[in-house]
């Protein structure tokens, strides 16, 4: 009959966000949020897709909280979609939600006075198995990892938070002066400090 859906035919509303979010795939992340600004929703959910997990990782680092780092991750775009309107387009979305999240990680640690780095995740390791690894060198890397992990605690954090945008985001250093709101050459100056107060702390 006209107008009846038999269950095989998409609707045309699926159809609709189908397209939306495919247009939406193919977009840089500046038109995202400019789409999104005007109140595209299917932009912005975009932007999460593409942000949430690295939002998530680097707040999970920070508070060695899980739970915590999933709201403080709901709350970095919650905020962010707020901010939109404040959002300027010759900045670079990604370093602004990565600063963003880090203004809400630090309020979290200052309420609970915390310093926190979460171990290396086994199924990583596990992603890049060592074919046949030999006991003694499974030990030696697990003595390393946890050196490494324990030397990161004992960092102060405006060290440990500039690694991981280092290290593990691996940022160039214009994105982390933006995100951390500091001048080039200060930049540069704290992560040879960072880097090399790991050292120091790691087991001899």
């Amino acid at each position: 009959m006209p107008g009846e859906n038999n269950g095989n035919i998409p609707t045309a509303r699926a159809l609709k966000q189908s397209f939306t979010m495919g247009i939406c795939s193919h977009l840089d992340d500046e038109e995202c949020a400019k789409r999104a600004r005007r109140g595209d929703r299917a932009a912005f959910s975009e932007l999460v897709a593409r942000y949430q997990d690295r939002i998530y990782r680097f707040l999970v680092r920070l508070t060695h909280s899980p739970d915590d780092a999933r709201e403080l991750t709901q709350e970095t775009f919650l905020h962010a979609y707020q901010a939109l309107v404040r959002w300027r387009a010759d900045a670079r979305l990604c370093t602004w939600l990565f600063r963003i999240a880090r203004n809400l990680a630090f309020d979290w640690l200052r309420r609970r006075n915390r310093v926190a780095f979460v171990p290396w995740d086994d199924d990583e390791a596990a992603s890049h198995p060592d074919p046949a690894p030999a006991p003694d060198v499974v030990l030696e890397t697990a003595q390393r990892y946890q050196g490494l992990e324990n030397a990161l605690e004992r960092l102060p954090l405006e060290h440990r938070e500039i690694l991981l945008l280092r290290e593990i985001e691996e940022m160039s250093y214009d994105d982390i002066a933006t995100v951390l709101n500091l001048n080039l050459g200060t930049v540069k100056s704290r992560i040879a400090r960072a880097r090399a107060g790991l050292l120091e702390r790691m087991p001899r």
